[in-house]
């Protein structure tokens, strides 16, 4: 088996790292010195272009869980992996040609502010900013728990000192530099990954001689022909609708996206931002593909799943493989730079939703003065970081997969279809919005703790576990029957079948007491979004709001036109 390092503190991971942090301050120190309003601070003085939006919504983006998990699950589960990466990339379109424009033209900082435009602000931005906020903490405790993880196998750190750094410096680049300073971070961010991920293809293509036909054949020659076929990840049709669904969907949805779209000029910019942002990400997801499958040929599924059983390792185990420790370093501090970039860009999204639709939009009633609503958006920042500190420490060593999925889920189910509806159905309402977001938010949350994903995995993950190993030792032992037969020569074709039924027998009683989900599909997405939908169309029926009705016209136009846009 080839050695790896992977685990070991990095001197050159290290100095990469440290080159990146010293970097991205220098930015947040000249951020800070231009953010002193609400609209420099949230919206970066609506100053971005959409070329570098577009950079910057990539480096938003494509998060630890697109560079290190959808290659990890390509070389694990070959072609399934990338049901992921389809499903992010797919929901761009959707994004550019019906979100992107309407919410430049008619929001000012979050998306409460379209659903909130012709509709009853208070409980609006209250249920928008509980459907925010969850989204955001689900997704922020994934990306710091994988942080942890990831600088523990690359610096040699411990988990709990690798999350405070993280949520340290996540909190200055967003307390101190704003909108700016973020978006410069994950511009740089964006800019490093892609050509390091490039490279990497490059490299391994050299092994091939640049013949995927060589590649895709010696993975399976090594693995079979069905690691090329789809169903190694998921084989249950309507499990793989749902899931495309809150992936498609859930990008539309997701807070800290929706918030970049306030960063550029105007309309036209914000829809070059989503053409550069899905040219990039479309780029980015190709590579994977190749990355996956090379790391499989080339470092081998055995060591990849010895170092991290998710296969999370993958990428930098073919960089180590490719180029030794010199490529292995840049390539992990990379990886940490993703992981910043992004929850840099959730803590922003969080702390905007308890500052300007909680605080201002319902404390406060819409009435405050940008100092105060600063000032509560830092607060809010500082407690956002310390409680993701906190909770990714409680969530050490667990499998935090399904707080991503969970992100999509609501992402998709509370805020994209009171979203969607508000900008292109005229007798929306507020109750028709309220009911919807609390429904998705509640039925998503609900759907997945009591779905296999939570309820077998982790919730009754022991119990799982020990029944897989019983029937593991009813094989073991079938096994050393059958030779002990062979051995004394008894071995008839009767008694090996008869042992055999006893161990089938034994396995099905086992099996039959293996915990089950109350709730089948491992994404709830088809069923929580399709429910949001319903409920907020059938409600906004029940519930007529004139008003809402006379204001459709006044929206359309400045939706269409941007007259009036800030």
């Amino acid at each position: 088996m080839q050695q790896t390092i992977i685990g070991q503190a990095n001197p050159v991971a290290v100095t990469f790292f440290v080159l990146f942090v010293i970097s991205t301050l220098v930015i947040t120190y000249w951020a800070a010195k231009r953010t002193r309003t609400t609209k420099e601070f949230y919206a970066a003085g609506r100053s971005i272009t959409g070329f570098q939006n577009g950079l910057a919504l990539a480096g938003d983006y494509m998060s630890a869980a697109s560079f290190l998990g959808i290659a990890g699950l390509v070389s694990t589960s070959g072609f399934d992996g990338l049901i992921y990466s389809v499903g992010w990339l797919v929901g761009w379109p959707i994004i550019m040609f019906l979100i992107s424009e309407p919410l430049r033209n008619l929001g000012k900082y979050t998306f409460a502010d379209v659903v909130a435009y012709r509709l009853n602000q208070r409980p609006i931005r209250a249920a928008a900013a509980a459907g925010s906020l969850v989204t955001v903490l689900a997704y922020l405790t994934a990306q710091m728990v994988g942080a942890g993880t990831l600088i523990k196998l690359m610096f040699g750190l411990p988990f709990e000192l690798a999350v405070i750094i993280v949520g340290i410096l996540m909190i200055a680049y967003v307390l101190f530099g704003g909108m700016l300073a973020t978006t410069w971070v994950q511009i740089i961010k964006a800019a490093l990954l892609l050509g390091g991920a490039t490279l990497l293809v490059l490299l391994t293509l050299m092994k091939f001689g640049f013949n995927y036909g060589s590649l895709f054949g010696q993975a399976a020659a090594k693995y079979g022909d069905s690691f090329l076929a789809p169903g190694g990840l998921i084989s249950n049709p309507v499990d793989a609708i749902s899931l495309g669904l809150a992936l498609m969907f859930g990008t539309a949805g997701l807070p800290h996206i929706l918030m970049r779209f306030y960063t550029v000029p105007n309309a036209k910019e914000a829809r070059k931002s989503v053409f550069y942002a899905t040219g990039f990400i479309g780029y980015f997801y190709i590579l994977t593909v190749t990355i996956g499958f090379g790391a499989a040929v080339l470092a081998g599924k055995s060591l990849i799943m010895s170092i991290d059983k998710g296969g999370n390792m993958a990428a930098p185990l073919l960089a180590e493989f490719l180029g030794g420790n010199l490529f292995l370093g840049f390539l992990s501090a990379v990886a940490f730079a993703t992981i910043l970039a992004v929850v840099s860009g959730l803590t922003l999204a969080g702390a905007s939703a308890l500052s300007h639709d909680l605080y201002v939009g319902v404390v406060r009633k819409g009435v405050s003065n940008e100092k105060e609503e600063v000032k509560v958006a830092k607060a809010a920042t500082v407690g956002l970081g310390i409680a993701a500190i906190l909770i990714a420490i409680l969530f050490k060593g667990q499998n935090v997969a399904f707080l991503v999925g969970l992100a999509f889920a609501i992402a998709a189910s509370a805020n994209f279809p009171a979203l969607l509806l508000s900008i292109t159905w005229k007798k929306f309402t507020t109750k028709g919005a309220v009911t919807s977001i609390y429904t998705g938010l509640i039925l998503a949350t609900v759907l997945i703790i009591i779905s296999p994903t939570v309820w077998v995995d982790v919730i009754h993950a022991k119990d799982k576990a020990a029944i897989e190993k019983q029937i593991k030792t009813v094989d073991l032992e079938a096994k050393a029957q059958v030779a002990a037969l062979q051995k004394q020569g008894t071995a008839s074709v009767d008694a090996i079948t008869q042992l055999t039924a006893q161990a089938d027998a034994k396995k099905k009683e086992l099996t039959a007491g293996m915990p089950k989900a109350l709730f089948p599909l491992k994404n709830p997405g088809l069923v929580s979004m399709g429910a949001a939908f319903l409920v907020g169309i059938l409600v906004s029926l029940m519930s007529a709001e004139k008003t809402a009705e006379e204001k459709f016209e006044d929206e359309k136009l400045r939706s269409y036109l941007g007259i009036g846009a800030e």
